[in-house]
């Protein structure tokens, strides 16, 4: 497979907005997120990007279609819940650039496209003058009905990048899972590096 790899600003990640939209719906409905998405709340969610002065997209793209995306913003923009952990340990959100969204489609992983969204953003980070970039991760009781056999967690590959968890660094947000009526709020952990 040819893959190739766009970093997306501008016009250019305004345009890409509602493909990503479908790919977070597609992708996060699966393990460990179990997302029961929707166009509207998606579409809603992610137009701060196109308005976030430093914010970017790197799309993987097959054929001219968006196969996996990886996006990243200046922490300060992000939304209250993202920002608290980091204010409450005493770190300034002006110097943490944030790791969003992480997207493959699975018959496009294993090709070290996951190690590129990582290279762009935080390359993407350095030159804004961002000292650490950190992204937060799903946490799921082992023991949970959904969870697949044969999942690997992702802690190996993330901590070979030179991310560790930040102590004490939960996050609470809310999203409906799949077989759900309502949402519920979701702990994630904040994985940090120095850049």
């Amino acid at each position: 497979m040819a893959i190739q790899i766009k970093i997306l600003k501008g016009d250019e990640l305004k345009a890409a907005l509602p493909e990503l939209a479908e790919l977070r719906i597609k992708v996060f409905r699966d393990w460990p997120y179990i997302y029961d998405g929707n166009m509207d709340y998606e579409v809603g969610y992610l137009s701060r990007y196109a308005d976030t002065e430093g914010a970017l997209i790197v799309g993987a793209f097959d054929e001219g279609r968006l196969v996996g995306a990886a996006t990243g913003e200046p922490l300060e923009q992000e939304v209250i819940q993202f920002r608290a952990p980091f204010e409450d340990k005493g770190l300034s959100p002006k110097e943490i650039f944030y790791l969003a969204e992480s997207l493959l489609e699975p018959a496009y992983r294993g090709q070290g496209i996951g190690h590129l969204f990582f290279d762009e953003r935080e390359k993407h980070a350095r030159s804004l003058g961002f000292a650490n970039a950190a992204f937060c991760a799903v946490i799921r009781p082992d023991n949970h009905p959904l969870k697949p056999d044969d999942y690997t967690s992702l802690d190996g590959f993330w901590r070979k990048r030179g991310y560790e968890k930040m102590a004490g660094g939960i996050v609470h947000f809310p999203w409906q899972d799949v077989g759900d009526t309502s949402e519920t709020e979701k702990p994630m952990q904040v994985w940090i590096r120095t850049l």
